[in-house]
C-alpha cells in the first residue's frame, strides 16, 4: 500500500510501531521492520552507550528502515541526536515537540523528523519548523494523552498541515487503518497492539494481565505524575490516588532513588527532568519526583513483571485485544483486513 508515509520513510506498509519505554527494544523494532512496518526504538530509558549498542543491534537484525524515539526535553537530547546521525538511523521521532534547532540539525543530516503531538496547534508549530511528518495521538492512546478523541483530533490536524499525518490512539486492525486513511492520514501508529505480540519482550504474566483487561479496566489518572496518563487500573494506581501527600512523597523518594541508581542520573538531574515535565502544571514534590522516575515505574512492570509495583501504560484497545501474534503475522493481518475492507467498499458501490 503506497502512501505519503511509506514513500517518506521507505517502508512497505503504512504502519508505525511506537517507541514505548522498556518495550520497544531491538527485538521488537527489528521484527517490526522485517515485517515491512516502521519500528521505532525507545531511547529515553537508555544511556547514550546503550542507545548506540541498541541501534547497532537492530541494524544487525534487519536491513529495513527504522527509527529512534527521543525526549526533546532531556538534558542530553543533542547528544542523542548525534548518535542517531552518526549511526545512520532513518527516522527520529519525538514524544514532545523538538526545538526548531534540533529539527534543523537532523534534517541537514538527512534524518526524517516525525514528532508526536496531541493538539492541532502543536502540529502546526512543528510543521512550520520543518518536521517531515507528524504523529497525532487522540485520547484513546496509552501513556500521556489528551482529552480529544482521535476521530475529532485527526481531521483537525489533517486540515491544518500539509505534511503527512500518522494517526495514533485506538488503532489495532485493518479497519482502523482504512478509517485513518479515509480521514486523510498517511498511516497509523500502534503501541499497545505491538506490545501484545510474541516478539515483545514484556513478561508473559504482564501480557496476560493486558489480555484479561476490558475496556473499563483502562483508565486515565493524574496520580502518577500530575499529567493525564492512560494505563491499566492496578492496585498501585489506586494506592497513589488514595495516598496523602506525605505518604506519596515517601513513596516517590524511594522510587526516585532506585531510578537514579539505574540511570546514573544525579539528584539534581532527576529533579530537573521532573520539573521539565511540569509543562506549567502545579505539581506536588512527589509528582515532580514521580514524573522524573516514571521510567522506573514502567520498568517494574515491563521488565521485572511486577504488576503490583509498576505502571502499565495502555491504550483503550487493550480491552479488545485477545491474542499474541508475531509482528509479521500482525502486520500481514492488518494489511489483509484493510484490503478486504477496501474491496468491500468498492463492491458495494
Amino acid at each position: 500500500m503506497d502512501t505519503a508515509l511509506t514513500r517518506l520513510v521507505g517502508v512497505r506498509h503504512p504502519i508505525v510501531q511506537t517507541g514505548m519505554g522498556w518495550v520497544a527494544g531491538p527485538r521488537l523494532v527489528s521484527a517490526t521492520a522485517n515485517a515491512g512496518a516502521l519500528g521505532v526504538l525507545a531511547s529515553a530509558t537508555m544511556t547514550l552507550d546503550q542507545l548506540r549498542d541498541a541501534v547497532r543491534e537492530v541494524r544487525s537484525r534487519t536491513d529495513a528502515p527504522f527509527g529512534v524515539n527521543l525526549r526533546a526535553d532531556s538534558a542530553d537530547a543533542g547528544d542523542r541526536v548525534r548518535v542517531i546521525i552518526d549511526e545512520g538511523v532513518r527516522v527520529a521521532s519525538f514524544a514532545l515537540a523538538p526545538s526548531a534547532e534540533l529539527i534543523g540539525v537532523l534534517k541537514e543530516s538527512g534524518v526524517v523528523v516525525i514528532p508526536s503531538v496531541g493538539a492541532r496547534r502543536h502540529a502546526e508549530k512543528v510543521a512550520a519548523w520543518g518536521a517531515d511528518a507528524v504523529i497525532v495521538q487522540g485520547g484513546e492512546g496509552g501513556g500521556h494523552t489528551g482529552e480529544v478523541a482521535t476521530t475529532v483530533l485527526l481531521p483537525q490536524v489533517v486540515d491544518a498541515v500539509d505534511i503527512p499525518v500518522v494517526a495514533a490512539g485506538g488503532f489495532f486492525d485493518g479497519r482502523g487503518l482504512v478509517a485513518a486513511l479515509a480521514y486523510g492520514a498517511a498511516g497509523v501508529a500502534l503501541g499497545t497492539r505491538f506490545l501484545l505480540t510474541s516478539d515483545s519482550t514484556v513478561p508473559d504474566a504482564v501480557k496476560a494481565r493486558y489480555l484479561a483487561a476490558t475496556v473499563k479496566d483502562v483508565t486515565v489518572t493524574r496520580a502518577v505524575d500530575g499529567l493525564p496518563h492512560r494505563m491499566l487500573r492496578t492496585d498501585l494506581v489506586s494506592a497513589l490516588e488514595d495516598s496523602g501527600r506525605v505518604r506519596s512523597l515517601s513513596r516517590a523518594v524511594r522510587r526516585a532513588a532506585g531510578f537514579r541508581r539505574l540511570s546514573g542520573l544525579t539528584w539534581r538531574q532527576l529533579v530537573r527532568d521532573g520539573l521539565a515535565m511540569k509543562h506549567g502544571k502545579d505539581l506536588t514534590w512527589s509528582q515532580v519526583l514521580l514524573a522524573a522516575n516514571t521510567p522506573m515505574l514502567l520498568r517494574s512492570a515491563m521488565v521485572d513483571g511486577r504488576t503490583d509495583l509498576g505502571v502499565m501504560a495502555s491504550g483503550q484497545v487493550a480491552g479488545v485485544i485477545d491474542d499474541l501474534p508475531s509482528c509479521a503475522e500482525l502486520v500481514e493481518r492488518i494489511m489483509k483486513e484493510a484490503e478486504g475492507v477496501l474491496q468491500g467498499l468498492t463492491a458495494s458501490r
